[in-house]
């Protein structure tokens, strides 16, 4: 059935949408920060509140350990890193770091701090300080790393410290109090970019002995998490005031280093029903809200809301884990691809616009491949397909999330059903695994396991094929069980390589053989919409969700 006329022509895009063409700021000193920072005295106390509704509790707030989005919306108004997001470019521009060089063939790089920055709990911001938090995600043991499955270092550095010979990261070292020196062991073309990621914003070294941060020794939702995790402090212009089981608030941090805005308190309210949310906005008592489903688009037009979309820049995907024996046959996966109708699911569950993938590089990233092998829709082949792998109706046990949305999967349970149904007709024996979002679903799928089957997505951070390809297949995992050498080599290899031709080459080759072997289907690179009340005269949405809730402009 065609999408209606009012979902294609009343979508409000006037939100800046960030370029996502791959950039370097290597170098070059970035911009002097007394002529981009104004002084936070000349702008009036902030005095507004703004109320915000979200999908779900956070799942913990140590940014270094919980990589979900709902953890990273709070996290950023909290913590900040050294390199930051130009809205309009995408490249990385000056934030707790004022300028940068490179040398050593692209293996060191020298960072200038910003001067004058306290965190919020009085404590100074120096060298010292970066390289506290560098050293501690290097060191995070294999039990923590097991624990907190969301941690990024991994993804993007390759190895901790128990690994150090794999490792891209060497050592950061403070020269002066704000001079600090990071070396690599191998170029990395990226690690501007990766940087700019929640994951390697700056803790307060003295709350992060405080709060026993390494130390998972406190539950909250079903999480496990540190004192810090559940009480964050950064150098950012809100710090947390209160977390129960339905909100958190966060206080404006009246000795913030740069623009505070407008709002001086913010509520982020948990409501886990996209009917709850819309209703919500629709009596006033939330500002905006995120993940706007395809259910809702068309009650928020007729109503006169402001629909806001972000440029695509995620990937939904249905993982297959190789570890269950019966998915270690090729034929077994490729049977699943073919049963699986994308353009049916976009239609049904995702807003206009969205496109199918064939990969997981979104195409306005470099190294997108336009000729990735896809085997398309055909239930009859993948029947052919399961009897020349011998498939006796083995049991496939299909995880999903409930009580849950994601800017890449706005409603898991509909979405799974489908998926169930087009499986189930090829001539799988699918057995239905719900869990409850809150109650650890990304800790199960992304631990080995036996989850066959999972819903999930990963919402790219940065603009690079890197951020896409690496933490997903980079290394054996959890998640897939997949295990290919030659492409781990080649990603490896990729990173390092220079901008231009020959790495968005490599890139292209490393989608196609990942597409080859199927070791997840991606369906969907999704748009994703937010939502938001008369009040809100502009919100800075972002494709990487880089939204830091000073640049929310309110009606006086």
């Amino acid at each position: 059935m065609p999408s209606s006329p009012s979902r294609r022509t009343v979508l409000t895009t006037g939100a800046v949408l960030l370029a996502l063409s791959v950039t370097s700021c290597t170098g070059a000193p970035a911009p002097s920060p007394s002529s981009s920072t104004p002084t936070p005295s000349a702008a009036p106390e902030p005095t507004a509140t703004f109320n915000f509704g979200t999908a779900v509790q956070p799942l913990g707030l140590d940014p270094a350990l919980s990589s979900d989005v709902e953890s990273q919306r709070i996290t950023r108004q909290i913590l900040e890193g050294l390199v930051g997001v130009d809205q309009t470019t995408g490249k990385p521009t000056p934030l707790l770091a004022t300028e940068w060089s490179e040398s050593n063939e692209g293996r060191t790089y020298t960072f200038k701090l910003r001067s004058g920055v306290t965190f919020q709990d009085g404590t100074p911001f120096n060298a010292d300080a970066v390289c506290t938090n560098f050293n501690r995600w290097f060191a995070f043991s294999a039990d923590l790393r097991r624990q907190a499955p969301g941690s990024s270092f991994q993804g993007v550095f390759k190895a901790h410290s128990d690994e150090a010979g794999l490792s891209i990261f060497k050592s950061c070292t403070a020269l002066s109090a704000d001079t600090l020196q990071i070396d690599l062991t191998q170029r990395f073309t990226a690690f501007l970019q990766a940087l700019t990621l929640p994951a390697f914003a700056i803790a307060s070294p003295a709350a992060l002995a405080a709060g026993n941060a390494d130390v998972l020794n406190q539950n909250r939702g079903g999480q496990a998490m540190s004192a810090f995790g559940a009480n964050p402090v950064g150098t950012g212009p809100f710090s947390l005031k209160s977390w129960d089981e339905g909100s958190v608030t966060l206080a404006g941090n009246p000795s913030y280093w740069g623009e505070r805005g407008q709002i001086a308190t913010i509520n982020f309210v948990a409501y886990n029903h996209p009917q709850a949310r819309l209703q919500a906005l629709l009596d006033g008592r939330i500002d905006g809200y995120d993940a706007v489903t395809v259910g809702n688009f068309d009650q928020l037009v007729k109503r006169g809301k402001q629909i806001v979309q972000r440029d695509p820049f995620s990937v939904m995907y249905l993982g297959l884990n190789q570890e269950i024996p019966i998915l270690q046959n090729l034929k077994v996966r490729q049977a699943i691809e073919l049963a699986i109708d994308k353009e049916t699911l976009i239609r049904k569950f995702f807003i206009d616009n969205t496109a199918a993938a064939t990969q997981f590089v979104p195409p306005k990233i470099s190294g997108f491949n336009n000729d990735a092998p896809a085997l398309g829709h055909d239930p009859a082949k993948a029947k052919e397909y399961l009897k020349e792998a011998g498939y006796a109706g083995e049991a496939l046990r299909f995880y999903y999330p409930l009580n849950v949305t994601r800017p890449y999967l706005p409603t898991p349970e509909k979405v799974y059903a489908e998926v169930s149904r087009q499986l189930t007709a090829a001539g799988f024996n699918i057995q239905p695994v719900p869990v409850d979002w809150s109650e650890g679903y990304l800790q199960k799928v992304q631990s080995p396991g036996d989850h066959a089957l999972h819903l999930l997505g990963w919402n790219g951070s940065y603009s690079d094929a890197d951020n896409f390809v690496g933490p997903l297949f980079g290394e054996k995992n959890g998640e897939f069980g997949y295990h290919d050498p030659q492409v781990f080599s080649k990603i490896n290899r990729a990173r390092g390589l220079p901008e231009g031709e020959e790495r968005d080459e490599q890139y292209h080759t490393i989608n196609a053989q990942i597409a080859a072997s199927v070791p997840a289907v991606p369906i969907a690179f999704p748009i994703s919409a937010l939502a938001l009340s008369d009040r809100v005269v502009s919100y800075p949405a972002s494709p990487v969700l880089n939204e830091v809730f000073t640049k929310v402009q309110l009606k006086p």
